[in-house]
């Protein structure tokens, strides 16, 4: 007998349950399990070739418009994203034995959204993100520390003003798959799908 093709697939649901909500509340329960960095994402990504990249970034707020995370413009995501304006986050929660994963569309976020951030984080921090020329070549550390160094003298005691290179990237989610852990390796993967009339929803088998 053939296998089931997607013409004959199970057709979706309308979703009974919004997903970003159901992301805060596993976010939640992760932050009360996780060790560190419950907030920890895979992010992936692809140049005009369609060549991928990925890497473990952070997720610093997620709304009903997306999930939001920051970078500096010009490191190869930074410059991947402005390429190929598409991204995928994978979350990770071990001890909860869950995984989330989302797909979607990328759109830089407001110039106040993100100041308002960056003018949050420690001061080290802002000074690192004018002093890190990220993902190119480094001689030695010495070399950034010297522009750590320099940067510190520079804004002294005063605010430090974030970098015109440095922002921030909310993903859109067009595609959000959560997965539970199961015996056998018969998981739990149910796939939310956004369209014009909603979220819509189907299992996947494991």
């Amino acid at each position: 007998m053939d296998e089931q093709t997607q013409d004959d697939a199970p057709p979706r649901s309308p979703a009974k349950d919004d997903p970003i909500e159901k992301f805060r509340t596993w976010l939640g329960e992760a932050e009360a399990k996780e060790i560190s960095n419950p907030n920890a994402m895979a992010l992936a990504t692809a140049n005009a070739a369609g060549r991928p990249s990925v890497r473990m970034v952070l997720l610093k707020d997620v709304d009903d418009q997306g999930f939001v995370f920051y970078t500096n413009l010009e490191s190869r995501k930074g410059g991947e994203l402005q390429e190929n304006p598409f991204a995928a986050l994978c979350f990770y929660w071990k001890t909860l034995e869950r995984q989330v994963r989302v797909e979607g569309p990328i759109k830089p976020v407001e110039a106040a959204e993100a100041d308002a951030y960056f003018a949050s984080r420690h001061r080290s921090s802002r000074i690192g993100a004018w002093a890190s020329k990220q993902s190119r070549p480094m001689k030695t550390r010495f070399d950034l520390e010297k522009r750590v160094a320099e940067f510190t003298a520079r804004f002294h005691v005063g605010a430090v003003p974030r970098p015109e290179f440095w922002s921030g990237f909310r993903v859109v989610p067009e595609r959000i798959e959560f997965w539970t852990e199961g015996a056998f390796r018969l998981h739990e993967r149910i796939v939310y799908h956004c369209t014009d009339s909603g979220w819509e929803t189907e299992r996947l088998f494991p």
